[in-house]
């Protein structure tokens, strides 16, 4: 595995120097812990094996294959698309096709329109002839799902572009929004870190209403009036909804009469935004979805192609690129090397690894370097807060997180390293920056504080509705409290405050909602050990119907695992194919609740044993990572890896946390 972000991890299969040094507590007696100690040490070596020199850590983050055709869309409509380029993007897109036709958001997944819709444009631009059977399998889908009128915005918008959608159907994001003050509804502020850049790109977009058409037509991804084809079922509309339609109809008229000089100065104050908020390595958000709609915005506002912002803009994008196989262009939506650092860590330590072998505290060192030391966005919401925060990827001073900077933590403060006066300094940092970000209501959200407004998810600006702001969520909550706990704060008012929230969050089958993993398997396995490590007891009520759910929830071959579409489905709640990231995340909670001695565990244990591969990790095409539930699914390749080691090690280890 090579990784452009700087050399090689070493290779797999090296035996590096320490890990026979793993210790344990106890002799291991039955097949079971002595199949789960072997697992463990195999898995620790692989892991240890997959370390960058420089002391991270690093997977492929993908998602479904709209952002692949954003790329070939942006390159097309700025007159730079590569045939070469375009076709082995064609090739990966190709690949992720369903046997319907339909492109899915995740693996195995029902097919979604607008993904599909783009990506069957990407395949033209590609050279895909309409007449292939792969392209008529996927127009009649389309049409069967009433076609580009029934599909998401993000879609439409892009469709507008090529001249297939008229401009004046879609809705209004006009530039003017900038200069709304923070107290304002619907300020940029007012919607989440990952909608926030792309709204500001969208209302210069918008403005421009920018159309290249293309050199074919998509006739065929509209409906006909065949009595058979299915029509969409119209969405209901509430009364906010509703109110939004006509204020936008509204906007759309009075953005006719705004004088030619407003409307300028407010794209140039967007574009002064942007430009504000542009990251080291070139990015938006150290993320391609966010820099595909940047670079469209400025070049639409005038800024030449060879200027320094926006080549550097483009280096990202190249950055991102992989070759999952030969002739494949995919591109990754962002760098994981933080979260996929920490919790290496984590999973090492709970192994058993020595707290000051080499590849810990190299990896402290590393993290050490990506400290944020300056504000960010959170800033509006907290202007007194000094900074000190993580965030996600190599990159991304304006974006860091609570649930990064919580992980990142419990990690550094068990290593023993030589620079343990900075790991102090940089954790008492981060720790005042994570309980400086608390809501008014005891819990964390995950980039901001107090971004609770249902405003943003009624606005048709998006098809993420109240996933539009960034309201405090139990997974999140529940790492930033076991993050205190760990530091010894778990007595303090406001670790308690969020510990009675994360209870009021319990749902009525014991289980937690998993904002950003799937889903209720992950928010579970993500609280009770936080509320262990905060001081609830193991007999609790609220930890004993979590271990009731979980227990409920095993499927017969001993391991867990939770469709996406339980985002929408209530009924599929806790139910799907066994994965190891899920089973690994109900093994913990049920360790943490001090089940390590049932059988319910003990087949979990052997499910993963039983599942590990030849070469010490595990297998996992699922995806079990969320972007924005319902929309945006994730798979992290290094959650098959981490995970069941920090599970089997906590159990080899007799460790419920």
């Amino acid at each position: 595995m090579t990784n452009s972000a700087g050399g090689a991890p070493h290779a797999e299969g090296q035996d590096p120097a320490g890990v026979a040094d793993v210790t344990f507590a106890f002799s291991a007696s039955g097949p079971t812990e002595k199949a789960a100690r072997r697992a463990t040490m195999r898995a620790a070596n692989h892991l240890l094996a997959r370390q960058h020199a420089e002391g991270w850590w690093k997977g492929p983050f993908r998602t479904d294959v709209s952002y692949d055709a954003h790329d070939l869309f942006l390159r097309y409509l700025l007159g730079v698309l590569d045939e070469g380029l375009a076709t082995a993007s064609g090739r990966w897109i190709r690949c992720q096709q369903g046997a319907d036709g339909s492109w899915p958001l995740v693996f195995e997944g029902a097919g979604h329109l607008g993904t599909t819709i783009q990506a069957y444009v990407a395949l033209r631009l590609a050279g895909d002839s309409p007449h292939e059977e792969h392209m008529l399998r996927c127009a009649a889908w389309v049409r069967e799902q009433g076609g580009v009128a029934a599909s998401q915005l993000t879609a439409r918008v892009w469709l507008a572009m090529f001249g297939w959608w008229d401009w004046n159907d879609l809705p209004v994001v006009p530039p003017e929004i900038i200069v709304l003050p923070k107290w304002a509804p619907l300020n940029i502020y007012s919607f989440s870190a990952i909608m926030r850049v792309a709204l500001v790109s969208l209302s210069i977009i918008s403005a421009h209403r920018p159309v290249r058409p293309a050199p074919f037509s998509i006739d065929e991804l509209f409906p006909t009036s065949d009595a058979s084809v299915r029509r969409p079922t119209p969405a209901t509309t509430s009364g906010w909804e509703k109110g939004f339609q006509h204020l936008n109809s509204a906007v759309r008229a009075c953005c006719k009469s705004i004088p030619r000089p407003v409307r300028k100065t407010a794209m140039n104050a967007c574009a002064r935004w942007l430009l504000k908020r542009q990251e080291r390595d070139g990015s938006w958000g150290a993320c391609t979805p966010m820099t595909t709609w940047v670079i469209l915005a400025l070049h639409l506002h005038g800024c030449p192609s060879d200027h320094p912002v926006l080549k550097a803009a483009w280096g990202f994008l190249e950055d991102c690129v992989t070759w999952p196989e030969n002739g494949m262009r995919a591109l990754q939506t962002v760098h994981s090397p933080v979260w996929d650092t920490c919790l290496s860590s984590t999973a090492l330590l709970d192994a058993g690894l020595a707290t000051d072998h080499p590849a810990l505290v190299k990896a402290a060192d590393w993290l050490l370097t990506r400290q944020t030391d300056r504000p960010g966005d959170w800033a509006v919401r907290r202007p007194w807060l000094a900074p000190g925060g993580w965030s996600f990827q190599f990159h991304n001073q304006n974006y860091p997180d609570t649930d990064d900077t919580s992980e990142v933590i419990l990690a550094l403060r068990r290593v023993s390293s030589p620079s343990q006066k900075r790991i102090d300094e940089a954790v008492s940092r981060a720790a005042r920056w994570c309980l400086g970000m608390q809501s008014r209501n005891g819990g964390w959200g995950a980039f901001d504080a107090d971004n609770t407004s249902i405003l943003p998810g009624k606005v048709p600006f998006f098809d993420f509705r109240e996933f539009c702001a960034d309201p405090p969520t139990a997974d999140v909550t529940a790492h930033v409290v076991e993050m205190l706990a760990a530091l010894g704060m778990e007595r303090d008012p406001r670790t308690r405050r969020a510990v009675h929230w994360l209870l009021d969050q319990q749902e009525a089958n014991g289980a937690w909602y998993g904002r950003w993993g799937v889903n209720h398997i992950y928010g579970t396995g993500c609280v009770v050990p936080a509320l262990i490590a905060a001081g609830v007891p193991c007999g609790h009520v609220a930890v004993r119907r979590a271990v009731t759910w979980l227990t409920s929830t095993q499927n017969a071959d001993g391991g867990w695992g939770e469709g996406w579409q339980s985002y929408a489905d209530p009924t599929c709640t806790g139910h799907g194919p066994s994965t190891p990231s899920q089973t690994a995340w109900a093994l913990l909670a049920l360790l943490a609740a001090g089940e390590h001695d049932s059988a319910t565990v003990r087949s979990g244990v052997h499910w993963l044993t039983e599942q590990q591969t030849d070469h010490g990790t595990w297998e996992e095409p699922h995806f079990t990572g969320t972007l924005v539930p319902e929309a945006v699914a994730v798979h992290y390749d290094y959650y098959r890896h981490v995970f069941p080691l920090m599970a089997l090690g906590r159990y080899v280890l007799r460790k419920g946390h």
